[in-house]
């Protein structure tokens, strides 16, 4: 699990004449994620395509484009079928033909569509002027412009003007200026005036009855446009399944077509190498074998393992097959080649080969199917390296812990479980599957806290229904249990110390694959500087830490409310330094030999020493938000139900009405009366406040417990030892969804 499959790199080797038999066998099997060839080679050379690839492509790209056009979703495929070349060949020509043509008067209307309402957005200044079109223009002796502005300005600037004659008609705004001058004249002139040229349309009469004709004539465009449309959609219905269909068939065709690129070639030879996990690579031989027969030689190269870097690191040595490990790549059992196309099989001093191209394997994360809903959350970050451990298990068994310590409420908690459990059934998404996945487990870690807690939706009747009024854990909030926020802090720097621990004894482990200084230098020094200075925090920090961490005294005020009995860690004070007059810890050695041992490994980093502090203080923010909900789940129902405060707890009143409580424990015992209380409109307004209020803490559950806690994982735990870019496993095949051979 913290590891991914082990992988092997396999090489088939064979005679031309079986290349394109191979390619159909591998594209089955669906199992080899190819390595390109990087032509590094001597007298090896990438493969061509296969003949009519290039046809294949053009096809392809003609099936995409009219899916495109149709708007063809997977909804519309119906159900799978077998699609020949010759029914691609016929029907494909049909289908373009009648969609191009579609689609070309759709383009068409919608131009005269586009125009018509241009017309319309202008004509708008005309109406409201109300003077006809073909008064607005074709004079001999006049010169006419229409446009927005001022009338008084316009006026006022060309009675300065050398125009002599002028008229303005103006309304709402817009202004006609007929001038007995040419028309450069005029606009000279009213260049100091505020005026916006409008264009004269070119119909005639009256505007709004232009207007009233382009209205009706867009209508008319609207209508053939829907009736193309109509058309297009029903030429969808009746060849979606086909176009889906042919799309997959091609692209199938094209990818194996495409294949022999990737391969190392001679003029009679081919080399395919690749990777497929090492526990499947029998059923990969024997199949291969069985399909394409003598043939092809399979070799299973190596089984090699990495370190963080993907530097190859060790490797099994593997015999090859047939007794031919000695033999020269190119080979071929069924042709044999000239003495000048072999090559030998090169080896490198680490007992390797020299292989066609990138060494690093692809990454199959080896999770059971209860975590994999957390390697998406993972990947935000970055896939895993083949040679680094997967944080994904160590994801799965704290997230959702934290997430149902900080809101532990059975109601909300049951409301995430069914939220998840709808994103995980009804969605098709892979990763909002992965989210509701996590969603669930994050539910059902909240409904379990709320057990713990006593709590439905904040309400503690569900603490006295299982656990007779005394549930084992309290969130801190009442003055009674105070004493549980402080120990929740403790717990959370716990928490804090032991997640980062884990972090760094992975980036030992990790580090052993260099060297033991190394592990020792790079990660144990984080680990000493760890231990040292919080052994020294809960031995008392020479009376600096807080009483709660480490006191003797047991009880819920004293941060100690289980009487576990722990009294700190012995201070173990080794001599009193001088002219501070402060004892040193033994506690405290320990962290300087980690800071020493970390200067000797990078000097730079010991700047970021005090990481061991401010991270693990990070965690405190498990306690913080636990009370900030609560206090939120508390505020919403006291202000619907009230409450009464006695001897130090809080108590709604749910069973009684304020009255009982001022009765019985006086009138300074209400916290609030509570709007159910108050009167049905106060009580239809608190009703309202419940189900927001409630619906609030539920979302902020979300974007605070899930937000903080995943920060904690992504920012402390995983900068500690993660550093990802591992390549997703894509093996050579395709998964069919509208196609079938049969």
């Amino acid at each position: 699990m913290l590891r991914p499959e082990k992988m092997c790199r396999v090489s088939v080797t064979g005679s031309k004449r079986a290349m394109e038999q191979t390619i159909e066998a591998v594209h089955d099997l669906d199992m080899l994620h190819v390595t390109e060839y990087d032509g590094s080679w001597d007298g090896f050379e990438p493969g061509n395509s296969l003949e009519g690839t290039n046809e294949v492509s053009d096809k392809l790209v003609t099936v995409r484009s009219l899916q495109s056009i149709l708007a063809v979703s997977e909804e519309d495929a119906g159900p799978t079928r077998v699609v020949t070349d010759e029914a691609i060949e016929e029907q494909l020509d049909e289908v373009r033909t009648a969609v191009n043509e579609l689609d070309d008067r759709r383009d068409d209307v919608r131009d005269e569509l586009r125009a018509v309402e241009d017309q319309i957005n202008t004509m708008a200044p005309f109406v409201a002027l109300g003077i006809d079109l073909d008064l607005l223009r074709g004079y001999d002796s006049l010169s006419v412009v229409v446009g927005e502005g001022d009338s008084d300005e316009i006026e006022a600037v060309l009675a300065d003007s050398d125009i002599e004659t002028f008229e303005l008609f103006t309304e709402d705004g817009v202004v006609a200026v007929f001038a007995q001058a040419d028309e450069d004249a005029l606009q000279d002139a009213l260049v100091g005036a505020t005026f916006s040229r409008l264009e004269v349309p070119d119909g005639e009469g009256d505007p709004s009855t232009y207007l009233e004709e382009l209205e009706h004539e867009k209508q008319q465009l609207e209508s053939k446009l829907s009736t193309v449309e109509d058309e297009l959609d029903e030429l969808r219905l009746d060849h979606a399944g086909f176009l889906l269909a042919a799309e997959e068939k091609l692209a199938i065709e094209a990818q194996k077509g495409e294949a022999p690129l990737t391969f190392a070639t001679t003029e009679n030879a081919f080399i395919a190498e690749g990777w497929i996990p090492n526990e499947r690579y029998e059923e990969f031989e024997r199949a291969l074998s069985s399909t394409v027969g003598d043939a092809i030689d399979i070799d299973r190269i190596e089984i090699a393992e990495y370190d963080s870097e993907g530097h190859a690191e060790s490797h099994e040595e593997v015999e090859r097959e047939g007794g031919n490990g000695g033999e020269p790549v190119g080979s071929s059992v069924d042709a044999p080649e000239p003495e000048s196309e072999r090559q030998p099989q090169e080896t490198v001093a680490d007992g390797g080969v020299i292989t066609m191209g990138d060494d690093a394997p692809p990454v199959i994360q080896d999770n059971p199917s209860g975590v994999r809903p957390f390697e998406d959350l993972v990947e935000v970050v970055n896939r895993p390296k083949y040679g680094e451990f997967d944080p994904t298990v160590a994801f799965f068994l704290t997230f959702p812990a934290f997430f149902g310590f900080m809101i532990g409420d059975l109601g909300y908690g049951l409301l995430y479980l069914a939220l998840g459990y709808g994103l995980y059934s009804k969605v098709d998404s892979d990763v909002l599957k992965s989210l509701g996945g996590v969603g669930m487990w994050a539910g059902g870690f909240t409904a379990l806290f709320g057990v713990l807690y006593g709590e439905f939706f904040g309400l503690h009747q569900l603490g006295e229904i299982v656990w007779g009024g005394k549930p084992p854990m309290h969130k801190g909030l009442q003055p009674t249990y105070s004493g549980y926020a402080l120990a929740w802090l403790t717990m959370s720097l716990l928490a804090g110390t032991v997640h980062l621990a884990a972090g760094w004894v992975f980036d030992f482990i990790e580090n052993l694959s260099h060297s033991l200084w190394d592990a020792v230098t790079e990660s144990g020094s984080w680990l000493l500087m760890l231990f040292g200075l919080w052994a020294w925090v809960f031995s008392g920090a020479n009376g600096a830490a807080p009483d709660f961490l480490y006191t003797a005294e047991a009880g819920v005020f004293a941060g100690n409310p289980y009487a576990w009995g722990f009294t700190g860690l012995p201070a173990i004070n080794l001599f009193t330094i001088p002219g501070l007059g402060a004892p040193f810890s033994a506690w405290l050695v320990l962290f300087f030999a980690g800071l020493v041992l970390l200067a000797l490994a990078d000097p730079i980093e010991v700047v970021e020493f005090l990481n061991v502090l401010v991270n693990v203080l990070s965690y405190t923010r498990l306690a913080a938000v636990l009370l900030a909900k609560a206090g939120m789940a508390f505020v919403v129902n006291l202000l619907f139900f009230g409450a009464y405060s006695h001897d130090g707890e809080f108590h709604f009143l749910i069973g009684h009405g304020p009255e009982w409580a001022v009765a019985e424990y006086g009138q300074e015992a209400i916290m609030f009366p509570g709007l159910i209380h108050s009167g049905i409109a106060a009580a239809l307004v608190g009703v309202l406040i419940l189900v927001i209020g409630h619906l609030l803490v539920l979302v902020l559950g979300i974007t605070s417990a899930g937000l903080q806690g995943v920060r904690l994982e992504y920012v402390e735990f995983f900068g500690k030892f993660f550093e990802g870019g591992g390549k997703r496993y894509n093996p050579f095949g395709y998964e069919r969804n509208y196609t079938t051979e049969d």
